[in-house]
């Protein structure tokens, strides 16, 4: 069995329209929600054998400051093919990892990361949380795969079970969308 973390970025800022994406920096919004999610995932327990993401500032930011806000810093195997990739190519570079780690921890982008778990997880009609990332897998999300192969290379769809879902307005309801 394998486990897979997919951890989309935090909420980024559009406020200067002449900014690449590539290089939208988090909002205030979301440097707290990068926060509370960087201690979440500690407390979780999962320990992560490597970390995968993509490069862009709203990611690196994201991985930085929960890193801070948990006290356990990491180190980061940044992949550009992750840059707003399909679940393809997210599934590809997963396949690739080699030494087989127990445990991933990808960070990067929607609809890759959602469809990534729509993919993996069959719809089945029994699984709560999978309904919940139908209705939205938003920005800081963080979700927890359990898979039923033994090595990255076997990864195929319908493999997982989404174990465990947490989004930053569940541990703070001002971290939610405003309405």
């Amino acid at each position: 069995m394998k486990i897979l973390g997919l951890f989309r970025h935090a909420k980024s800022d559009w406020g200067d329209p002449r900014a690449r994406d590539f290089d939208r920096p988090l909002n205030e919004r979301g440097r707290a929600g990068a926060a509370i999610m960087g201690r979440h995932i500690r407390d979780h327990g999962v320990q992560w054998n490597r970390v995968l993401s993509s490069p862009a500032i709203r990611c690196a930011e994201t991985i930085e400051l929960a890193c801070h806000a948990s006290g356990q810093p990491v180190k980061v195997n940044w992949d550009r093919r992750i840059y707003l990739a399909s679940s393809v190519t997210l599934a590809d570079v997963l396949r690739e990892q080699d030494d087989d780690p127990s445990a991933i921890l990808m960070v990067g982008h929607n609809p890759g990361l959602e469809d990534l778990i729509f993919d993996l997880v069959p719809d089945d009609g029994t699984s709560s949380l999978r309904d919940a990332v139908e209705e939205k897998f938003p920005t800081a999300c963080y979700a927890v795969l359990e898979l039923d192969i033994d090595r990255w290379a076997d990864l195929r769809d319908r493999c997982a079970r989404l174990v465990h879902l947490t989004r930053p307005r569940d541990l703070d309801p001002a971290l939610g969308p405003a309405f």
